[in-house]
């Protein structure tokens, strides 16, 4: 297949406590450096995988502008493609190998002579460079590594977009992508200065620190003697919370997360929404703070997203009211020099009004109120919710749907009563397929679905008594997290109407005068060792650091808060809320992925038969 131009994404990374566009700039450049090593004209075969990664660091016409002919997708079935350069971005799979080695016995067959380059995104492993051998094509590849790792999505927003790290992190036992993120974070540090302080949550967060200080000692007198921009990295395993990508996001941008998907930044949407052409054909649309209204709505809570766009429609028809006033040059030329400004966001506000309707005719079904209020007293303890997850299913909804619920129901239970385990277990199988059998052992090998009796796993002892500590200790569930007078936040609990992420929770404790001792209690609840550590600044840069100080005045502290297993637009917006709330101090966001709960899920299902990811959710 050849590739559709991908729609630019458009971020803008000005705003950040720290300058992310630098990580784009690095590998738009190493991009071109790999495109013009191969000289004259060439084909380029992607893999389906990073096409939604590239597309945020180049379009369609940088290909062109360095020799790019043909750009496709690989497949493991013939390339047409008359160049006889061509270059390979793959993740580095067995798969994915069997399919170049195909291509190249159908090229030889053929009697046509090529070129092949193969660049491993974002490394080559030995058990890729065997699968040539064994295939007999190795002497005919020129192998190298495209270092494309984090990805700037925002101004405070990165990924490192590997589709199924917590299915090789938490069930495969697979460390790979750990050594990627401690990798990224080492590639950080050459670029904002050492971090002093390295707070973690979770069996992997201290694998990364652990591997970060090691790899650190082995730079020796490579080390960067940068001063230090960033004052503490928050390292969080996925697997301490998992409550909370189950719940319904109910913040704009998670819901819109929630309602259509957000891929790489971009949601499809038909042409008549965001008024292009044509219209009844789906167009991705960049959601970022390049958009200053998306900007200002992105974190509020649904129900305060009607006020917030009446507001602005106000001020900006206020606006266009004043040019009957503009007397002099002057005026109107201020005037007109300000209404592009205007005009832009106008067409915003049509296009987000539009969005928002759609949501609300989703929001509006009473089913999706029974389902907030299942999963709120599931949080709060006030229900259990088995009978609506047996009436969704009798309803046949999507199983993703129904095993978020149980999901939630286990974590914040002890596990599933045996009786009630069967049954559902029964349920589902009958109704969706036997094939899910292995998906639902799946969760139960992870402890997210567990029958409530005998041994409990690991992860399913935070629950019940210890998440009952938890739910305390850290004030989860808030009775009102909106001051309904000025329709602003009072609490980050608002992302979910009365809960606040636990993950959240952990970055406002460690923020705080008291830090994590403050939460003693809770951290040992929570599973997974506490890690806690200082980087030793060399001299020189500390004093470096000093004089900065003194010469520029004192900045805001920044803190890298890295998600290893995924992340959630809500647990995005409980950190901004902090931002709000302490305007002294910056974050970043670091995730190996942008999550909610079904597309977790889907990385769990085992494609046997008739159940695949992509039927989760429809």
């Amino acid at each position: 297949r050849t590739m559709a131009t991908p729609a630019p994404a458009g971020e803008n990374l000005a705003n950040s406590g720290i300058d992310l566009h630098i990580f784009k700039e690095r590998a738009e450049q190493e991009l071109i450096d790999i495109l013009d090593s191969v000289s004259g004209s060439k084909g380029v075969a992607i893999d389906p995988t990073l096409s939604g990664p590239l597309s945020l660091i180049a379009q369609g016409q940088l290909f062109k502008d360095h020799g790019v002919e043909k750009l496709l997708y690989l497949e493991p079935t013939r390339l047409p493609c008359k160049q006889t350069r061509l270059i390979y971005f793959v993740r580095p799979t067995v798969e994915n190998m069997r399919a170049v080695a195909n291509h190249i016995h159908d090229h030889l067959a053929s009697r046509q002579k090529k070129q092949y380059h193969v660049y491993f995104v974002p490394r080559k492993t030995m058990i890729c460079e065997r699968v040539l051998e064994e295939q007999g094509v190795y002497a005919n590849v020129t192998v190298g590594e495209f270092m494309l790792d984090l990805l700037p999505f925002d101004d405070d927003v990165v990924s490192l977009e590997l589709d199924h790290g917590y299915r090789e992190c938490f069930m495969e036992g697979n460390k790979t992508s750990l050594f990627y993120v401690a990798r990224s974070l080492m590639k950080i540090q050459s670029i904002y200065g050492v971090i002093p302080t390295i707070k973690g949550k979770g069996t992997c967060a201290k694998l990364v620190a652990d591997m970060m200080l090691r790899m650190r000692r082995e730079m020796d007198s490579e080390e960067s003697t940068t001063v230090p921009e960033i004052d503490q990295v928050i390292l969080i395993d996925r697997q301490v919370d998992m409550i909370t990508p189950m719940c319904t996001q109910l913040t704009y941008e998670g819901l819109i997360d929630e309602t259509f998907g957000i891929t790489n930044g971009t949601v499809p949407m038909k042409g008549s929404v965001v008024g292009k052409e044509p219209p009844e054909k789906e167009h991705p649309f960049p959601l970022n703070s390049n958009d200053s209204l998306f900007s200002d709505i992105r974190d509020v809570h649904f129900a305060s997203l009607g006020p917030r766009l009446n507001q602005r429609a106000k001020e900006i028809d206020a606006y266009y009211k004043k040019r009957h006033d503009q007397k002099s040059l002057g005026e109107i030329r201020d005037y007109v020099k300000n209404l592009g400004s205007f005009q832009k966001e106008h067409k915003s506000l049509q296009i987000h009004t539009s969005i928002a309707q759609l949501i609300l005719q989703h929001t509006k079904d009473p089913d999706f109120r029974r389902l907030l209020d299942t999963e709120q007293g599931l949080v709060s303890g006030d229900g259990n919710g088995l009978e609506f997850v047996e009436e969704s299913i009798n309803k046949q909804v999507p199983l993703a749907r129904v095993l978020r619920l149980l999901v939630l129901h286990s974590l914040t239970h002890a596990g599933v009563k045996a009786k009630a385990f069967d049954f559902f277990r029964g349920e589902i199988l009958q109704t969706y397929g036997h094939e899910y059998l292995f998906t639902l052992l799946n969760l139960e090998r992870l402890g997210l679905l567990v029958r409530q009796e005998g041994h409990l796993s690991r992860a399913a002892a935070f629950l019940s008594g210890p998440y009952g500590t938890v739910r305390k200790n850290l004030k989860l569930v808030v009775d009102s997290a909106m001051n309904l007078e000025t329709n602003s936040a009072t609490d980050m609990a608002y992302v979910y109407s009365c809960f606040a992420p636990i993950t959240g929770r952990l970055v406002q404790a460690a923020i705080s005068p008291g830090g994590w001792r403050s939460i003693d209690d809770a951290l040992k609840a929570i599973p997974g060792p506490t890690v806690e550590a200082e980087q030793d600044i060399p001299a020189g840069v500390r004093q470096l650091s000093e004089d900065t100080g003194a010469t520029q005045g004192p900045r805001s502290k920044v803190t890298l808060v890295f998600f290893i297993g995924g992340c959630t637009y809500t647990e995005i917006s409980a950190v901004r809320f902090l931002h709000k709330q302490h305007g002294n101090q910056d974050f970043v966001i670091a995730t190996t992925k942008l999550i909610n709960g079904a597309s977790l899920l889907k990385t769990l299902v085992e494609p046997v038969g008739n159940a695949t990811p992509e039927k989760l959710t429809s």
